[in-house]
Formats: structure tokens, sequence, C-alpha cells
């Protein structure tokens, strides 16, 4: 066998798990490397925290700008005004506010880490792509989040707050919202995060057709119960508006269809049995 067939057979081969010796990694070893990676992701997520907490009043700002403009939007009295019920509330509150910012910062690291874990039982091709995988990763969090802030936020808060202001004309009952800073940061972290994750669909799916898992026959073929799963997941994540739902749902839909893109181009190709029974089940469908 020629050099260059052998190191092509020597790629294509599962990299077996091992540690840093080459030794094979025993079930105990497996636990004890989770561990390590979970000490490195709670230590890089504790100093994002300290520092998140030094820029809390920024942060609170800045997610609060969503609510100041349907606010405003909306004529309410006065300017956007989050309350605290209780002393200890805006401590809660503002600790909360710097978790959050501090799982956005940290999310490098964070997906680093779980590639680190994952990377000794990857074909030794694939380990090659760390650095897309954590950029990619951390990208797709970041603007989901962005998306959220950026485009759902404005949305939600304008529906909630234009629910308020006088029921039966001149002499009926004023209704005025009266929000709880708590309360506020609680529901604004909730969907950060249920759109940062609802944003890696692309990279999920990316690389269960990278390793032949799906393809994109099956992903097609999968579509209309994703649509339905779509609303069900917004549905559960988001406020019982119909707007607020159909905000993440239809991002959802959209990154699946790019996912089927991608797993048509990347990803590993149907065999003929997986060809043929697509169609007929296209077949069946018609």
């Amino acid at each position: 066998m020629s050099d260059s067939k052998a190191k092509a057979v020597k790629d294509a081969a599962p990299a077996p798990i091992e540690d840093e010796e080459g030794t094979p990694m025993t079930f105990w070893e497996h636990l004890d490397e989770l561990r390590k990676r979970l000490v490195y992701c709670f230590v890089a997520f504790l100093i994002c925290c300290v520092l998140t907490w030094e820029y809390r009043d920024p942060l609170l700002d800045i997610i609060s700008r969503p609510f100041k403009g349907a606010w405003t939007a909306q004529g309410l009295p006065n300017q956007a005004t989050l309350h605290f019920e209780s002393p200890q509330a805006a401590f809660i509150a503002y600790f909360q506010l710097s978790l959050l910012g501090s799982i956005v910062l940290s999310a490098p690291v964070i997906f680093y880490q779980l590639w680190a874990f994952v990377a000794p039982g990857l074909y030794a091709r694939e380990k090659r792509f760390v650095i897309p995988f954590v950029l990619s990763a951390s990208g797709l969090f970041v603007g989901g989040c962005y998306f959220g802030w950026r485009v759902a936020f404005p949305i939600t808060f304008n529906y909630f707050l234009g629910l308020s202001g006088t029921v039966g004309g001149g002499q009926g009952v004023t209704i005025t919202p009266t929000i709880m800073m708590g309360e506020y940061i609680d529901f604004v972290t909730r969907m950060l995060l249920a759109f940062g994750i609802v944003f890696e669909i692309p990279l999920l799916i990316l690389f269960l057709s990278l390793a032949g898992i799906v393809n994109y026959l099956q992903l097609i073929k999968f579509g209309r119960w994703f649509v339905l799963l779509s609303f069900v997941i917004a549905a559960v994540v988001t406020p019982p508006d119909i707007t607020s739902q159909i905000v993440m749902a239809v991002p959802m839909l959209i990154l699946y269809v790019l996912s089927i893109g991608l797993a048509f181009v990347f990803g590993k190709k149907p065999t003929e049995a997986q060809r043929e029974a697509y169609r007929k089940s296209k077949q069946k469908t018609a």
C-alpha cells in the first residue's frame, strides 16, 4: 500500500477514545474527564460573572431598551419604570442579570470544552474543525440572543403593554402596568436563552449529517413534523400570545430549511436504498 493510501485510510478510521498518552479511557476516566471540563466551564463562568456584575447597570439599560421603546410607543404616562417589591429583590435581579451576561460572555469557552470532551471519539479529520465549531456555535448563540432582543422583544412588549389603558371610556377603569424588576429579568433570561439555543439548530443538524446519522432526504421528509414541533416548542417557551410564538417558530423553520441545505452540501449522501425509500414515500403521499 502506498504512503498516500495509507494516510487516507488512517484519516478515515475512527479515533479510539484515548487519553492524552494514547491509552484507551475507562468509564471512570470518562467521568473524570467530564468533571475536568465542567470545572473549566465553571471557572470561566465565574470569572465572566464577576465582570458582568461590574457592568450590571449598563447591561440593565441594554436589555430594557425594547421595553422602554414599547412604553413610549404605546403612549403610556411618564417614563418606563421597573419596580422591586422587597429590599433584597433588586440585588437578586441584578445577580440573575449578571448570570445571563456571564453565559453569553463565556459561551466560547463552554463550547470549546464541549468539543474537547467529545473530540477523543471523533474521526481524525474531524478533530481539525475545533475552531470553526467554537466560532460558529458561539456566533449562532449570540446571534440568537441578539435576534430575540432586537426583533422579538419589541413585538412582544408592544403587544403586552398595548393591553393597558382605560376600559369603559372616561369613567371606566384604568389599567396601568407595574413591571417588577425581577420578573422582567427572569422573562428576558428565559427568552434570550431560548432564542440562543434555537439558533444552534443548523450546527446540530450539520454535525448529525456529517456523522451520517441523518441526511437531507430524511430532513425533507421530517419537515412537516418539524413545522408542528417548532410551534409546540414556541408555545412552551414563549408567552401565551400568538405573536410571540410566531416570532420564535418562523426563525426555527427558516433555520431548518438552512440546515437542509447544509446537509445537502456538506453531509453524507443518502444511499440508494434511502433514495428509493424516499421516492416510495413521495408516491404514497402524492
